[in-house]
């Protein structure tokens, strides 16, 4: 019967853990089926639907939507849907349409196939069991997720991902400072909760430029396949919605905010995660708000998870910061006022943190603490630690949690995660290296009229059209803008400034002092980055690739990778300002600064291209001025007033906001410069003590825990290290079809065979494959060679193939044993718990598919105890398929009483399987639902919905797994011959 009729019961081939299936709907097209078990509809083409209908025969018990089991004895048809006649546990006769099957029902492929004669090789049934086995024992590692993606093990970066990727719908702010890996810890988050079924669907908004920087990464680091989204993409798909075209979209925030059309499109798709990158770029203010900030608004209501990414939270003063938070929680964070009052209150709570570690003997210290510590628990915590008749693990057990405690209920880290250099630690120094250079004449001549005449400030700014103070720092163009408009005054015409510009010089002599060094230049503007390019073609005969906001996104990867180059890269990279945001040069230690920014936002962006973890050699900063210059008067605020090349401070734009105006009027004035220094040097120093004192302070506390990112990193590295997934790896790629070959270096190269399955990740035939690795430090030092692991896509791809598929669930073999009689049947039958639910509430933590073993002999006897599967595996034969058949055929009445032997033996381990579960979820969401209320509490950071969510999780958690029910995953069949018989 292959004809779909609503109300037909089928499962599906490739999806096997969705359930008992039943039709919906049916056309000349399609089919609709609904998995009611796991809250999943698919539809499927009529003419290659993956599917296999449901039909029980003479034997088989089955069980209703209410529960009760029926014993099959016959059945008949009625418009098309099967009704079985069968008798209940009290001996009854009842009917019953197969509309009315439990959909939780477990279904036996395993066995009808047994029954028919299909068999499968041996080495494929050993290949499924073995299967089962690490799948179950992989999914409760706690590093699930996070053990994949090739990255280092850094602490911070691994704590974040961590924490976020365990939160129902995670909303939150990633604002690590410039450098320490927001992009990583992004990748982390969205890998790991597509890993678990928590996201399915993605949307990654970035700057224009980093576009394919971020599809690099997402690909090489993460093996995520993403669609990248533009305008012409989205014209190939007609009237279709693009957003519809892939589950992972990353598109232009610059394309996306400047059409309307496009943004409705993408917030009618569901999304289960939005992440958005730079997101100091979205305007808003009290009383207005951008285009950019509209949109991400818009889809921030409608999306469950949202990542923020940006290294300057406050680049635009508390009231941006503010606006990115009412991004995440537009109910917590709706009043400015209110938000800043709390912001000032985090003073006392880092302070009573600091007192912590003064405890027992300093009153003043115990005072500080007990301020902030109101419930009883926490109280008794501090009496304890306070106590100087505590023994020392009291005490530290007692400031341990304290301090976990303060930090989770009035800490900031629910929402927003930012580490310091300073707190992570292991960064190079940075050196400056100022040059001061003689300016050329025509550059003077510019400078002394300005001095002389404040008149003629206005004139230029009139007549070239710059803006001030532009005009004043960036001498080489306003060099080009008086020679376009003023083309017959000498000297302006003359020659192009690169020819008269005394920097062009120094830096062709810096080129020949380091070497074979690499050297990365910012200029402010485009036209210098061009021209100065150009300029070292000429005179020093030096290629250097150009990277600037004109090019396209292709032409940029293109500079980029020519710099990138180890062997035949270029030696240098010019690069507009543009080079300074989001692109990541750390093999690089050179960097020339030909002109400098004006905000100091800027600057540390320039300076986090090279200084970013990874970074092996100290920073050479190189920044050549022209002596008595505003450029040089510009250098000295920077380093008199805030110490902007040592660190990063995080202050800057305040700075710039209260003292830039004054500034810009001192840039020609030497008097007036040094009151400016000195106003922003007391500021720089106030704004340091209280953010090392209040909310940063708890911040860096909070952004890493030392103890829970050793427990990640420590899983993470037994995974690496786990000896049997090489074995594993060998049988699986062999059956599978793919030819392996060792390279040496413990690297090996994968390609398709000629009998290779269709459909593996990153092998097709008559492609050349891939090369890879399962040792990360060999991945991680080669872009081309891929990170082999337990959740690499070829090996998820092949286990899940086996896991639903019918590959190696039935086999025959022979046994020939001195100790046993020819003759002799036995069945080895494995049971897998079957515990269908949402992907969304990852069962898989507490009941992974667990394997149940049942080896009986003929009289039914349980052997499963007396001989182990290794053992019984390596001492059988394999039998031709024709002979196997016959044997089946022959036995078919035993075997039927063996089958229903075994499930009544396996059901006896089911009660512990479950309670076993059951405590372990149980366990996990206890304690954290507790955790949360307790914080809820204190910290109105911790929404309403994630307490209901994780409530209702549990709730359903709790009847799924209850709901568990054991099916025949395979069966091998074996037979007892003696060594004549065999020949």
């Amino acid at each position: 019967m292959s004809e779909f009729i609503p109300g037909q019961r089928w499962i599906s081939d490739g999806e096997a853990d969705l359930g008992l299936g039943t039709i919906l709907n049916v056309d000349a097209r399609s089919v609709t089926v609904l998995f009611a078990a796991s809250q999943e509809t698919r539809t499927y083409s009529v003419r290659q639907a993956p599917l296999t209908r449901v039909m029980f025969g003479s034997g088989d018990r089955i069980e209703s939507a209410d529960g009760s089991q029926l014993s099959v004895d016959d059945s008949k048809e009625r418009d098309g849907l099967v009704v079985y006649i069968g008798q209940d546990a009290a001996g009854e006769w009842h009917e019953l349409s197969e509309t009315e099957l439990s959909d939780r029902m477990p279904f036996n492929q395993a066995r009808d196939r047994l029954l028919t004669g299909q068999v499968d090789r041996n080495d494929w049934f050993d290949l499924r069991f073995r299967t089962l086995h690490h799948h179950h024992r992989i999914s409760q590692n706690p590093a699930l997720g996070l053990a994949g993606p090739k990255i280092d093990l850094i602490p911070h970066q691994l704590y974040i991902a961590d924490e976020v990727s365990r939160r129902h719908a995670p909303r939150v702010l990633l604002a690590d400072e410039v450098g320490l890996g927001k992009t990583i810890e992004a990748g982390l988050i969205l890998h790991r909760l597509l890993l678990n079924g928590r996201a399915e669907r993605a949307l990654i908004l970035v700057p224009d430029s980093l576009t394919h920087q971020w599809l690099v990464e997402l690909l090489r680091r993460f093996a995520l396949d993403v669609t990248l989204l533009d305008e012409q993409q989205s014209q190939a798909h007609g009237e279709a919605n693009p957003f519809d075209a892939g589950q992972l979209i990353l598109a232009s925030q610059q394309w996306l905010f400047a059409n309307p059309h496009r943004q409705r499109q993408a917030e009618a798709c569901a999304w289960d995660l939005l992440i958005v990158d730079e997101a100091h770029h979205l305007d808003w203010s009290p009383a207005a708000s951008g285009p950019g900030y509209d949109c991400v608004e818009r889809l921030a209501r409608a999306v469950p998870g949202l990542l923020l990414l940006t290294a300057t939270p406050e680049q635009m003063g508390m009231h941006s910061h503010f606006a990115r938070l009412r991004l995440l929680d537009p109910d917590r964070y709706h009043d400015l006022a209110r938000f800043r009052a709390e912001e000032a209150g985090y003073v006392q709570v880092a302070e009573a943190i600091d007192a912590l570690e003064r405890l027992p003997g300093d009153a003043a210290a115990q005072s500080s603490a007990a301020a902030v510590i109101d419930d009883a628990d926490s109280q008794a915590l501090l009496a304890t630690l306070a106590d100087p008749q505590s023994d020392a693990a009291q005490q530290r057990s007692a400031r341990a949690q304290l301090r976990e405690q303060l930090l989770d209920r009035h800490g900031t880290g629910r929402v927003m995660f930012r580490n310091s250099r300073r707190h992570v630690g292991g960064f190079p120094p940075r050196h400056l290296h100022v040059a001061r250079l003689e300016a050329p004449s025509a550059y003077r001549r510019v400078l002394r009229k300005l001095e002389r005449d404040e008149d003629h400030l206005d004139e230029l700014l009139i007549e070239t059209g710059l803006d001030h103070p532009d005009l004043m720092l960036y001498l080489d163009t306003t060099y080009r803008a008086l020679s376009d408009v003023s083309p017959g005054d000498d000297p302006f015409n003359a020659e192009p400034w690169w020819q008269i510009d005394p920097r062009v010089t120094w830096l062709l002599e810096h080129l020949t002092g380091v070497g074979r060094d690499k050297t990365l230049v910012i200029a402010h503007d485009r036209a210098t980055a061009v021209e100065l390019a150009e300029a070292l073609r000429v005179l020093g005969g030096i290629h250097a690739p150009v990277f600037h906001e004109g090019l396209t996104l292709v032409e940029r990867d293109r500079a980029a990778a020519s710099f990138a180059d180890e062997e035949d890269g270029s030696q240098v990279m010019v690069c507009s300002e543009i080079g300074s945001e989001g692109r990541n040069f750390q093999f690089c230690r050179h960097l020339v600064m030909f002109d400098l920014p004006q905000l100091p936002d800027q600057l540390e962006q320039r300076i986090g291209r090279l200084d970013r973890i990874g970074q092996r050699h100290a920073i050479e900063i190189h920044v050549p001025v022209f002596a008595g210059s505003p450029g040089e008067r510009l250098l000295r605020w920077y380093r008199e007033g805030m110490d902007a090349f040592d660190a990063p401070h995080g202050v800057g734009s305040e700075l710039y906001a209260a003292f830039g105006d004054a500034l810009a009027e001192a840039l020609l004035d030497d008097d007036a410069l040094e009151a400016v220094i000195d106003e922003t040097r007391a500021l720089f120093e106030t704004r340091l003590a209280e953010r090392d004192a209040g909310r940063n302070r708890l911040l860096e506390l909070n952004a890493c825990r030392g103890e829970r990112a050793a427990t990640v990193a420590a899983s993470i590295r037994e995974l690496d290290a786990d000896r049997a997934l090489p074995r594993y790896l060998d049988q699986a790629l062999d059956i599978f079809g793919v030819d392996s070959q060792e390279l040496g270096s413990q690297l090996v190269h994968l390609r398709a065979g000629p009998h290779m399955l269709d459909g593996l990740p990153g092998l097709a035939k008559g492609e050349e494959g891939f090369t890879a690795t399962r040792s990360r430090e060999r991945a991680l030092a080669r872009d081309d060679v891929q990170h082999l692991s337990w959740e690499h896509p070829l090996i998820r791809e092949l286990m899940g193939r086996i896991l639903t598929g019918t590959l190696g669930n039935t086999a025959l073999a022979l046994l020939d044993h001195p100790s046993i009689p020819a003759g002799r049947l036995m069945a080895e039958l494995v049971f897998v718990t079957d515990c269908p639910a949402p992907k969304r509430l990852h069962v898989d933590r507490f009941l992974p598919p667990t394997a149940v073993r049942v080896l009986l002999d003929e009289s039914g006897a349980n052997l499963s105890a007396k001989v182990s599967f290794s053992g019984l595996a390596k001492n059988l034969q394999k039998v031709k398929k024709a002979v196997a058949r016959d044997l089946i055929k022959s036995r078919h009445a035993q075997l039927r009483e063996l089958l229903e032997k075994g499930e009544l033996e396996a059901e006896r381990e089911l009660p512990t399987i479950v309670e076993a579960a059951q405590q372990r979820m149980r366990g996990v969401l206890d304690d954290e639902l507790s955790r949360l209320q307790a914080l809820a509490r204190h910290n109105p950071a911790v929404r309403q919905d994630e307490l209901d969510a994780l409530r209702n999780e549990r709730q359903a958690l709790d009847a799924a797994i209850e709901g568990a029910r054991l099916r025949l995953d395979g069966v091998r069949v074996i037979v007892t011959v003696d060594r004549e018989t065999r020949r």
